[in-house]
């Protein structure tokens, strides 16, 4: 084989392993990687700043299975990932980051913006590696890869130094190869169904891990066969079609909301894909139940969730045996369920059509449901508004609401949304951010321009940070510290060539965001809320029924 710089082997390292774009902020350490990218069949997505490139390329990991990469330079670049790598992290999202390094083999620049990223990296990520020679690069790339994929999927990290980057080397790649997933033994598939038999009334609870668009058709089916009502948490929304008779509703809460009554009353979870890393959706303390866990791994035990028994092993197939032990043999009376049903969501959807201005956050989440279609995608950054929109936001499509319930990070809800909008052009995107999480990578704005998306980003406004401030109402302190001034967001979506309106009237608010998608390009919708609907709803009518 010819020789080649190290850089050059990276990039044939990636093509091979089908990487398909990176998204990047290159540095000086990153030149010889940038030059090799630049003859390579990789696309180069330049961004404005680390933190949300890395938010794309854990989001293209979450929709498409495959590790989004990311590129950095060494120090201020490298530490600007933090956040993103927790959030892949704790998400369950594959993604590969690789920063540069100063040289390692002599130290031209004395300790000059060095800082130990491959030790900071390690308990934010799977793997966190450096690579000392070209030697190691195909086998490092390729494990790379395979450990961010497997279960459960997350962030790894790889450090290149500038002198390795320039180093000659010819070693071969390694081909990738599929993984095929071992299935649960057979006593714990009988185990499961027979409780399920057992029991008087079960439920399905669908959470974060089963929110794969690969098990979709598995999960699908089996509900079909049971015919087991389902609830999902919130990062579980949407893996089985909302519109069914069988949905009874979203956990946005841990307790004490109206899905909870049917939570409370079953006798039996089947708790499929569950990842404690969600804030709770349910709480195993207080009313006896028996709940079994059904996931790629052995369930995280933890105070609040404790599974009596387990199904492990791939869920796609896993679900399709447990389903032939069932089909045709349960004969629970779903009335009961039923009934709950049609009670659950009517209180969710009380508010919807509230006319009030400022529009209340139930009307905002019915508006923007009335403007996509069914494979619109909505994503969230972070914001009392999230509670709202898992309550009541109705889904269709697996992946068509994206929405952070483990890190729960702001500033990810405009590049999750730009990447929904460069994997699918076609499809319909609203990326829904508060005023304080959209600022927090707004600039981004400017890539979404660049990139030629169809975008709509709706901002929430309230001039605080609503979330948190509602949360010291709750806890009795005084109003104080958290409320903060806009730049006219009108003006300043078109200081990036993109257009911006403001929600004068709460009718408009559907028209125009109809309007925003007909239109395409990159689209800025500001809208402010009336968040007293927290305290009168979330906490003071939810108090009032238990």
């Amino acid at each position: 084989m010819t020789k080649q710089k190290g850089s050059d082997l990276l990039v044939r390292a990636l093509e091979n392993e089908g990487v398909e774009r990176i998204f990047a902020v290159p540095g000086e350490e990153n030149l010889d990687v940038l030059e090799s990218l630049r003859t390579s069949t990789i696309e180069l997505v330049l961004m404005r700043h680390e933190q949300p490139a890395a938010f794309m390329a854990a989001t293209y990991g979450r929709l498409t299975g495959k590790p989004g990469v990311v590129l950095t330079t060494l120090g201020p670049g490298a530490t600007n990932l933090t956040t993103a790598a927790a959030y892949a992290q704790l998400g369950g999202m594959p993604m590969v980051m690789i920063t540069g390094q100063k040289p390692i083999l002599s130290e031209p620049q004395a300790q000059f913006q060095i800082v130990d990223i491959v030790g900071m990296m390690a308990p934010l990520t799977k793997l966190s590696r450096q690579i000392v020679s070209t030697a190691m690069i195909p086998t490092t790339v390729r494990n790379a890869f395979r450990i961010a994929t497997e279960e459960r999927p997350g962030a790894v990290h790889l450090e290149l130094p500038e002198d390795i980057a320039a180093e000659l080397g010819d070693e071969p790649l390694v081909r990738p190869h599929a993984m095929v997933l071992p299935v649960a033994a057979d006593a714990a598939l009988d185990a499961a169904a027979e409780r399920l038999l057992a029991a008087e009334r079960p439920l399905v609870l669908i959470g974060a891990a089963a929110n794969r668009s690969r098990l979709v058709p598995s999960l699908s089916r089996f509900i079909r066969r049971t015919r087991l009502p389902f609830v999902n948490t919130q990062m579980g929304k949407g893996a089985v079609d909302g519109a069914g008779d069988l949905y009874l509703g979203t956990a946005a809460l841990s307790e004490g909301d109206y899905v909870h009554d049917a939570i409370d009353q079953a006798d039996l979870i089947l708790a499929i894909g569950h990842d404690t890393v969600e804030k709770p959706p349910f709480l195993m303390t207080g009313r006896p139940r028996e709940v079994i866990h059904v996931g790629f791994g052995p369930a995280a035990v933890e105070e609040v969730y404790f599974p009596q028994y387990e199904v492990i092993g791939d869920i796609a197939g896993g679900l399709d045996q447990l389903g032939d032990r069932l089909e045709g043999k349960l004969h629970h009376d779903l009335g009961f369920f039923l009934s709950l049903r049609s009670q659950i969501l009517a209180h969710v959807n009380e508010g919807s059509q509230d006319g009030r201005f400022p529009p209340v956050p139930q009307r905002i989440v019915h508006d923007v449901r009335q403007a996509l279609p069914d494979d619109g995608v909505v994503t969230l950054d972070n914001g009392t508004y999230k509670i709202w929109f898992a309550r009541g936001y109705r889904t269709h499509l697996a992946n068509t609401i994206l929405l952070d319930n483990a890190l729960a990070t702001m500033g990810a809800g405009l590049p999750s949304g730009m990447m929904a909008a460069m994997l699918d052009p076609a499809r319909k995107v609203i990326a829904v951010a508060g005023d304080g999480g959209f600022m927090m990578n707004s600039q981004e704005l400017e890539s979404a321009v660049r990139l030629g998306l169809n975008l709509v980003v709706l901002i929430v406004e309230d001039g605080s940070y609503g979330m948190i401030r509602w949360k010291q109402s709750q806890a009795g302190f005084t109003d104080w510290g958290l409320q903060f001034g806009n730049p006219d967001f009108v003006k300043y979506a078109e200081a990036y060539g993109a257009k911006g309106t403001r929600v004068q009237r709460t009718e408009d608010l559907l028209p125009i965001l109809r309007q925003a998608l007909d239109e395409g390009g990159v689209q800025l919708v500001v809208v402010p809320v009336d968040y007293s609907e927290n305290q009168r709803v979330l906490i003071d009518e939810l108090k009032n029924r238990r």
